[in-house]
């Protein structure tokens, strides 16, 4: 049953914050995730994981209690409700690792008020950093198995 991320709306004293997972292809993305989760709600934010079938999959099986993800739901369903004026988020951070991860990204920009961070990661994450053509902050790294990259710059804008 996907928990509706409503759950911890208001709960906490700070900000709306969306992870938006695409495609869980490159193998860093879950692990990432679970750890960005883990580091938004420690600092007080209401955190809600937004994905694909297969990438919230991943995540839920890695963290069967809930212990990072305390909100979720389907990506098309979230976009949808903030296009709709149902919800929005203070922060968005979309993953990304081809060009269905940047179209996310770049709907999100378009329909919602959010301060975005793009996270570019896979072999190719600089060439496809150049095809961004929307505001955001880009954090990129060739993180494909190994998430240190991508665990430092996370660190560097959470801190």
């Amino acid at each position: 049953m996907e928990r509706s991320g409503e759950e911890g709306r208001g709960t906490r004293s700070g900000r709306k914050v969306l992870i938006l997972l695409g495609c869980p292809e490159v193998p860093v993305q879950t692990s990432i995730a679970l750890y960005l989760s883990f580091r938004l709600r420690r600092r007080g934010d209401d955190v809600v994981v937004a994905g694909t079938g297969a990438a919230l999959q991943l995540a839920k099986l890695a963290d069967p209690e809930g212990h990072y993800l305390s909100g979720t739901m389907n990506i098309d369903r979230c976009i949808a409700s903030i296009s709709e004026g149902e919800r929005d988020f203070d922060l968005c951070f979309a993953f990304a690792h081809s060009d269905a991860g940047v179209t996310y990204a770049g709907t999100v920009s378009y329909i919602s008020d959010a301060e975005l961070y793009l996270l570019l990661f896979g072999r190719g994450a600089e060439d496809l950093a150049e095809t961004v053509e929307f505001d955001c902050r880009k954090l990129v790294a060739k993180a494909v198995h190994n998430p240190a990259p991508l665990k430092k710059l996370i660190d560097e804008v959470i801190d």
